[in-house]
């Protein structure tokens, strides 16, 4: 089931909605994030995010494929998502950009994160 992006709740700066698409199917959770994200709109991430979470699922797996940007803002909303799972290694992220895949590695974060190439390979990792 894919919940329709355009009604996602939050503030955005005017800019189109960062969360594309949430994927419901067989236990797992694929929320696609695209654009920047930013101070601007990391609520509306979050917001998100959370709701995935809070549904308990085998697996949340964070499509970053059409991110192009992400600061320090949006990165701590990721660090709460995952903090929120019971179980912190069924939080996946996949297929960061370049720039995504440097802020991680900048920050240390993808030492801490289990970072995937694509969202098959981080569904499939998971089973």
């Amino acid at each position: 089931m894919t919940d329709d992006a355009a009604s996602a709740s939050g503030a955005s700066g005017g800019r189109d909605s960062a969360v594309t698409a949430v994927d419901r199917r067989d236990g797992a959770v694929v929320l696609s994030l695209a654009g920047e994200l930013d101070l601007y709109n990391a609520e509306e991430v979050r917001a998100a995010v959370l709701d995935a979470c809070s549904d308990e699922p085998n697996v949340l797996v964070v499509d970053l494929e059409q991110v192009r940007f992400i600061d320090s803002t949006a990165l701590g909303v990721l660090i709460e998502a995952r903090s929120r799972m019971s179980d912190r290694s069924n939080f996946r992220l996949a297929a960061p950009g370049l720039e995504t895949r440097r802020a991680l590695e900048v920050s240390g974060l993808d030492r801490h994160f289990l970072v995937h190439d694509t969202v098959a390979e981080a569904l499939e990792a998971a089973r």
